[in-house]
């Protein structure tokens, strides 16, 4: 036990776009996670738990602040984290935590943003410390370090970065120094945050061996699954070139990779709890991801959706001590909760920045009774928006005009809209109004007219299939391109994300 023992350490473990069900332990009968798997057995699994929102840099604006997205203004990759917002991370600071970030963060605008940590490592697109770590290897002349971009964001790939410096590697690496170098008289805050399982889908050799296409059960797409599809699912196909026809071994090729990369992530997640050694017995340890992947279920990739496959997460908690250990959560919960939890393991006596998030301890307990916890993405007239409790979800999309309603307890894998039965009525408008309620409480009303939603008129694609898809170029392009002479493209493609033309690489 380290010295620091009167507060307990603190180690944040964070996967990008892995799934709830992506785990050994919630029942995937093909994926190995053994040191995820052990953590479960170890600690308490909150089984439904949801993202704030279903994309990157809201969901961990949301973690990091403790507030909605409704609160910080913060919607989508193309919003900024506002400079005022304060962070968990700061918090910890100032209760003499030494804080420490390692890898990907997604802080918006400014990447390498240290937004109350005292340190960072950084492994974000561009020129960065995992960067100028492979530049000193002679991997220079690799562009793409996180995989190929442009038309290949979404289809899998073998890395082109040995295993032993792939970013998730790296983030280990980084990790255990950390932990071996550090002042054993002070508690710590270490979030090691991996850039996988997120697209280009892509594993190192020989890890993109272990699963194969075959072993892949066929995506989820239940009878009339279009029905279940909002304007966001169709635009994110067509930006990631996969609106123009579905095939179904690319989709069991992508979820092989898929599972190869969170494999990969669990034998490094191994190798940071083992340099813990017995100081694991003070420290409070959490495994989380953003949110997750579609994988071809409803037809579809990406995120962007409050269907559970991208909208709900993985969550288990390690309590010091061995507290709790083996239990199960089946209430709903939320990466909200996460701040208030670190805060009140860290003996904060601050009131709660938002009543919405949870101290996980007395969740687990039993002393936070039923609830219903909210997603969002984007706002006004493409605003996509959710409530959810155990028994239903609430779904309402402005860009499609239309609201769907899920029964949890008849129909858990989300196959069949219930927003038009009149028996579920009561249900549809309770959580609406619900909804609509904490929005005008809150004064957020752009989205909200007098008496609920406004009408914004229905969204649609551009007809031409070419218009709207995804154009990434990653740092360096055009030295490289320029040495090609008159084999090099006179131009260069605006980058271009969802149909916007924007300077950031988003993703």
């Amino acid at each position: 036990m380290s010295s620091g023992a009167s507060k307990p350490n603190i180690l944040l473990l964070f996967t990008d776009q892995q799934r709830f069900d992506a785990l050994g332990a919630s029942g995937n009968p093909i994926l190995r996670t053994p040191n995820l798997d052990r953590l479960c057995a170890e600690g308490t699994v909150f089984s439904r738990c949801y993202t704030p929102s279903p994309v990157c840099v809201p969901a961990r604006a949301a973690l990091c602040s403790g507030l909605p997205p409704h609160q910080t203004g913060c919607w989508d990759n193309g919003t900024n984290i506002g400079e005022d917002v304060p962070s968990f991370m700061a918090r910890l600071t100032e209760l003499g935590y030494r804080t420490h970030g390692i890898g990907k963060m997604h802080f918006t605008p400014q990447r390498e943003r240290l937004w109350g940590f005292e340190t960072r490592e950084v492994s974000e697109r561009g020129q960065d410390d995992y960067r100028a770590f492979l530049d000193a290897h002679g991997y220079d002349h690799v562009l793409d370090v996180h995989g190929a971009l442009r038309e290949m964001y979404c289809v899998p790939q073998v890395s082109q970065m040995p295993a032993h410096l792939h970013e998730t590697a790296w983030v280990a690496d980084r990790s255990i120094a950390f932990l071996e170098e550090r002042d054993r008289e002070q508690p710590f805050f270490l979030w090691s945050s991996f850039f996988s399982p997120h697209p280009p889908f892509n594993a190192p050799t020989p890890w993109n061996l272990i699963y194969w296409a075959g072993q892949m059960p066929p995506p989820f797409r239940p009878e009339g699954y279009e029905d279940l599809l909002t304007y966001w699912n169709h635009r994110q196909m067509r930006a990631k070139y996969r609106d123009q026809g579905y095939d179904v071994w690319l989709m069991r090729t992508i979820k092989a990779i898929y599972y190869a990369s969170i494999s990969f992530v669990d034998y490094h997640i191994g190798r940071i709890l083992e340099s813990l050694g017995d100081d694991i017995e003070n420290t409070f340890v959490v495994f989380a991801s953003d949110h997750g992947e579609l994988l071809g279920d409803y037809g579809c990739i990406g995120k962007r959706s409050m269907l559970d496959a991208s909208a709900r997460v993985p969550l288990v908690v390690r309590w010091p001590g061995g507290e709790r250990a083996g239990t199960r959560h089946e209430g709903v919960t939320s990466l909200l909760d996460l701040h208030p939890t670190f805060l009140a393991a860290a003996g904060d006596t601050w009131e709660p920045v938002c009543e919405e998030g949870k101290d996980l301890s007395e969740v687990a307990d039993g002393k936070i009774g039923p609830r219903t916890v909210f997603s969002q993405l984007q706002t006004d007239g493409v605003g996509l928006h959710m409530a959810v409790t155990e028994r239903r979800k609430y779904v309402f999309s402005a860009a499609d005009e239309r609201e769907w309603l899920f029964d949890l307890e008849s129909d858990p894998h989300e196959s069949y809209d219930f927003a038009g039965n009149c028996a579920y009525e009561e249900d549809r408008v309770g959580l609406r109004d619900l909804l609509i309620e904490r929005y005008r409480r809150d004064g957020y009303t752009s989205s909200l007219n007098g008496s609920g939603w406004r009408h914004f008129g229905k969204q649609a694609l551009p007809d031409h299939p070419d218009a709207g898809v995804l154009v990434q170029h990653p740092k360096g392009i055009e030295t490289l391109l320029a040495e090609l002479g008159p084999y090099a493209p006179e131009t260069l493609p605006s980058t271009w994300w969802m149909g916007k033309p924007t300077t950031a690489q988003s993703s």
